[in-house]
């Protein structure tokens, strides 16, 4: 923020690489993003390749239904500790073996037998993801000084990407080569390879006792959300800046394979342009609210994210060519990774240490709505409209969060 420009520095790879705080919240942040792709984009993928319409597709993206719901046990998180590893590395590690043996089960499905099965584990695989979510989002809160916010939302941003794109690009490659089964099983162990991160991750130096009550767990912070004046315009906010931004994204599997790149091109080829940009952006994002503070930023990379959806627009038109494809992926995730930076610092700066669980996972869970909302009407403009006017309807629907940034700027503003 303006104000810390000199103790928060720049959220560089060295910079981040030297300090084990930003290292550890490196390594968990690919945590978080590892299984998200399993359930998204792998999924997707291995859909695609069942022969799958892109309107089952769509409705199947509902299985992430559980992101959206983590705020509901997010204070039994809070709550309760587990004997080990500390009030919030205990349930990471958890939920991390809970996601590598869900993982494997799936690798034993069939969607051309029953996709009733391949759903159910990967509800499974959601809902101790987002278990898994709510306690890394709970461990940045615990360990950020106010000036370090931009510096560990760049550090989660650039491991969750990385960590995506590894995850999608590792599947499809070894789908392509040995079949699904062995993707999904290689992908459980990789998961499992995480927990090692995990015990290693430094204890807060803030050590907050967690709440006398299951009760004081869930009422204070709603109080202490939603009892200050204009608190709905800013859980709105949340919820809109970057819905045309997910929109844009949610089918680009289904887009691309539609558009003619193979498997093997969207994994080495997109994806890699797709995680390079993102990763730039958000280093470059962490740089900008430095000089810029977050109400300038959220503007700037508002009116960035919903412009950029237009190059897939401009793809879709001229079909498969590798020069625009390059140009849409890189130029969207650019964006892309620059709101999220800002997004993440806001929930940041509105959440309380001792309830960090519970808050993190409720403005965190508005913020994905849309995102995990708009999947089954996704596919059906894909499907009967088309891909040049389904990039046209992501411009579209992220102009009302550029504009509710300006009317809430004096708030926006006064968080830094």
């Amino acid at each position: 923020m303006t104000t810390n420009a000199t103790t928060a520095g720049e959220p560089t790879l060295r910079r981040i690489l030297a300090e084990p705080k930003l290292l550890a919240i490196l390594v968990l942040g690919a945590a978080s993003g590892f299984p998200n792709q399993i359930t998204e984009s792998t999924l997707q993928a291995w859909l695609k390749d069942a022969g799958e319409s892109n309107t089952t597709i769509g409705i199947l993206t509902y299985v992430a239904i559980p992101y959206l719901l983590k705020f509901l046990w997010a204070p039994l998180l809070d709550r309760y500790p587990l004997p080990l590893l500390g009030r919030r590395r205990g349930w990471i590690a958890a939920t991390q073996f809970a996601i590598a043996a869900a993982t494997a089960v799936l690798a034993f499905q069939d969607p051309a037998g029953s996709l009733a099965m391949v759903a159910t584990c990967a509800v499974v695989i959601v809902l101790f993801s987002a278990s898994q979510d709510i306690v890394i989002d709970a461990y940045k809160v615990d360990v950020a000084q106010p000036a370090e916010r931009g510096l560990i939302a760049a550090a989660a941003n650039l491991g969750y990407r990385a960590s995506s794109w590894f995850a999608f690009a590792f599947a499809l490659v070894i789908a392509d080569a040995f079949g699904w089964r062995v993707a999904f099983l290689a992908l459980a162990v990789v998961m499992l390879a995480f927990t090692a991160g995990t015990i290693l991750a430094p204890e807060p130096d803030r050590v907050q006792s967690h709440p006398a009550t299951l009760r004081e767990s869930v009422a204070t912070p709603l109080r202490e959300l939603f009892g200050s004046p204009g608190a709905a315009a800013l859980i709105v906010l949340v919820m809109l800046f970057k819905i045309g931004d997910a929109f844009a994204l949610k089918l680009f599997t289904p887009f691309m394979m539609d558009v003619g790149f193979t498997k093997t091109e969207i994994g080495l080829i997109a994806k890699v342009i797709m995680t390079s940009g993102t990763i730039f952006g958000a280093i470059l994002g962490g740089l900008w609210m430095v000089r810029l503070g977050l109400l300038r930023a959220m503007l700037l990379f508002g009116v960035l994210q919903a412009v950029s959806n237009l190059a897939y627009l401009a793809l879709a038109l001229v079909g498969k060519s590798y020069p625009v494809m390059v140009f849409a992926v890189a130029v969207d995730n650019l964006a892309s990774g620059m709101g999220n930076v800002a997004t993440v610092a806001l929930i940041m700066a509105i959440c309380n240490v001792r309830f960090s669980a519970f808050q993190y996972a409720l403005l965190s869970s508005l913020a994905l709505l849309p995102r995990y909302a708009l999947g089954g009407p996704a596919g059906w403009i894909a499907d009967h409209w088309g891909w040049g006017n389904y990039y046209i309807v992501s411009f579209v629907i992220a102009l009302p969060g550029l504009a509710c940034v300006w009317v809430m700027r004096d708030r926006v503003r006064a968080f830094g």
